[in-house]
């Protein structure tokens, strides 16, 4: 009889192989690991929670609780799959209370990592320990510790050459890890919890702190004291949030955290209801900051349907969408009131004036004819320029002690309307006298009128549309041009030709007076450091000024009307979310992309005939002009053919 053994097709994979599998679903990288066992933590009744790491956990990821602990006799069953304490029947699943119920993580992380599990029950006089080797286990054996567990794990993926070549540099994997640290600990402000890295503690986090406490700790201190409370119960949900002004937004939204009964989720009806509550609050491209907290029946949702237990199943998602809107959008429309007139107010204050007498005079100045309580109502456009009228005849015909040259819009003159200008600018206080800084040679942004000669302008073949849109006559037709995307590109491709050619130095920049600092996490630290040569090409200056703060020292006078702060926020965290080391290129296309678009003309911006005629000029002089740096068309052609077909009049 032949031997058919050799024929056979389908095999039953041993344990560890299945354990190894499950580990590419649940354990993608140290972060990973991270999660499962702080929420193991989390589900043991801990209150202190300590987590040690070192090189970005790819070497030791080290977790210290004092929770219940597990006996002697369980430790070896907590590394068997599919082994938990969570849940016992099927009912269980439909109302999952823990963090964590599939049994599968412990499991996970022994067959692909070397593993000591320590822990000590409160009824125990001693501890015991097992030590896991990538699936080959130990015995169990007395050991030394106090209640609670510690486990440690190393050498993640050791034995999987294929799996760890994939991990990325230890501060891309140290802020992986972060952030889901950062997401457990604004979960459950009640545990004390402490990260460090590399022996260096980085947070080190009080039980029983707010939730505002800790995101000022966490996420930004700028945020934190930007924060809008909201509480509101409904239909059995229970929505509290913390949420900033639309004055504080960001280029991502990754600053948006969204808990459901403790657990961190995404849900694009959530993520929707978000965008919709800031809908006419935001400038496009910019994305609110929140800190959701639900609460609702555990019956009333589905979180087993995805290993990473981050996407939930409601029952009914409608009902979370308008309750979470309906909270979030109420109070926004009221702040939004609170906030333009607070706005009108601090316009006041913000006058320079040559002392008491000046400041008074100023203030008398902007309430003539209508009276302060009017102005603050009309039309933001209209009162900004009866500011900049009123202070500039005031600063203009005072006596002494009222400058003449003062920096900003003070100086500015109206070219054809609310167009470009180019402010006089004080004497630098590093420069001999007479020489200005107003050095027009390195300012990319349309000349001023009254800085060119008067020649008689050809005859006009272009429109301004709704002060955004050019309307341009061309051969064979004609073409629509976006204002801004075509100055964000001329504005790039003129910076980009200065950083390429060696022979020049930096652009012209202007020391602060007072410089102004921004929050760095350390998981971005790495990615500033390596950008500073760049920046500093670019007249971008910035130092160390704290343990989490930098502060910008210098900054281009191409960029004086953006806030160099914000400028710098912006560029680190557009640059921390590609989630990669970025190269040069990478670093100059970030910095290029961030300045043109802050440098550019904007969008209803009303521009003079001149200007418009030199904005196209230097569009023929530019390359790649169809398109912005971040790849939007700037100019959209139609030809004479195009219009003969709407007219229908093809076939005459």
């Amino acid at each position: 009889m032949a031997d058919n053994t050799t024929s056979r097709r389908i095999h039953i994979l041993d344990k560890n192989m299945v354990n190894m599998i499950a580990a590419g679903e649940v354990i993608e990288r140290p972060a990973s690991v991270v999660k499962e066992l702080l929420e193991n933590s989390i589900d043991a009744s801990a209150d202190r929670v300590h987590l040690h790491i070192e090189d970005g956990g790819k070497k030791l990821i080290q977790i210290t609780d004092n929770g219940t602990g597990i006996s002697a006799e369980d430790i070896p069953d907590a590394f068997e799959p599919h082994a938990t304490s969570k849940i016992r029947t099927v009912e269980d699943l439909t109302s999952i209370r823990s963090m964590g119920f599939r049994g599968e993580a412990l499991a996970s992380i022994g067959s692909i990592a070397s593993v000591k599990l320590t822990s000590r029950t409160k009824d125990s006089i001693q501890a015991n320990s097992i030590n896991i080797d990538c699936g080959e286990k130990g015995e169990v054996v007395p050991d030394s510790s106090d209640y609670g567990t510690t486990i440690e794990v190393r050498n993640i993926f050791y034995k999987l050459p294929a799996r760890r070549k994939f991990l990325r540099t230890a501060n891309t994997e140290m802020g992986h890890i972060s952030e889901q640290f950062t997401r457990l600990a604004l979960a459950n402000p009640q545990l004390e919890m402490k990260l460090s890295h590399n022996r260096r503690v980085l947070h080190n986090l009080p039980k029983g702190q707010s939730i505002e406490q800790r995101i000022g700790e966490l996420i930004s201190k700028e945020i934190r004291d930007n924060l809008i409370s909201i509480e509101n119960q409904e239909r059995g949900i229970m929505v509290r949030a913390q949420i900033c002004t639309p004055s504080i937004s960001r280029g991502t939204n990754k600053f948006q955290y969204t808990f459901l009964n403790g657990r961190y989720i995404r849900d694009k009806f959530i993520s929707h209801a978000i965008k919709e509550a800031y809908r006419g609050l935001l400038e496009p491209g910019k994305h609110p900051v929140t800190f959701i907290f639900l609460e609702m029946p555990y019956e009333s949702y589905d979180v087993n349907v995805h290993p990473t237990k981050t996407e939930i199943r409601f029952d009914n998602p409608n009902l979370v969408h308008s309750q979470v809107l309906a909270s979030l959008r109420e109070k926004l429309l009221n702040v939004k009131t609170e906030v333009q007139g607070s706005i009108s107010s601090a316009e006041f204050d913000r006058f320079p004036s040559g002392g008491e007498s000046g400041k008074s005079n100023a203030g008398a100045a902007f309430q003539t004819s209508e009276g302060l309580d009017e102005a603050m109502n009309r039309n933001s456009s209209e009162y900004a320029e009866r500011i900049r009228e009123s202070m500039q005849n005031f600063f203009e015909n005072s006596g002494s002690g009222a400058r003449k040259d003062l920096p900003g819009f003070w100086n500015q003159r109206p070219s054809g309307g609310a167009g470009i200008q180019s402010p006089r600018r004080p004497f630098a206080p590093d420069e001999p006298s007479g020489r200005r800084f107003e050095r027009a040679a390195e300012d990319f942004s349309l000349p001023p009128i009254e800085n060119r000669p008067e020649t008689e302008l050809p005859l006009k073949k272009w429109l301004q549309v709704h002060n955004s849109y050019i309307l341009n006559e061309t051969e064979d037709g004609f073409e629509i041009i976006d204002q801004h995307a075509l100055h964000e590109r001329i504005i790039y491709e003129k910076m980009y030709a200065r950083i390429k050619d060696q022979s020049t130095g930096a652009l012209e920049s202007q020391k602060l007076l007072i410089p102004e600092t921004f929050e760095v996490r350390e998981k971005d630290r790495e990615i500033l450091e390596s950008s500073i040569e760049l920046l500093e090409k670019l007249g971008i200056h910035i130092e160390p000024f704290g343990p989490e703060t930098w502060a910008v020292q210098s900054f281009p006078t191409l960029l004086r009307k953006a806030s160099p702060s914000e400028f710098m926020s912006d560029f680190v965290e557009r640059l921390s979310d590609t989630q990669i080391q970025p190269g040069r290129e990478e670093l100059v296309h970030c910095v290029l992309d961030t300045a043109s678009c802050k440098a550019a003309i904007k969008a209803g911006q009303k521009l003079g005939d001149e200007e418009i005629q030199h904005l196209l000029e230097e569009a023929e002089q530019t390359e790649r002009s169809s398109r912005c740096p971040h790849g939007r068309p700037s100019r959209i052609r139609f030809s004479i053919k195009d219009l003969e077909k709407q007219f229908k009049r093809t076939g005459f």
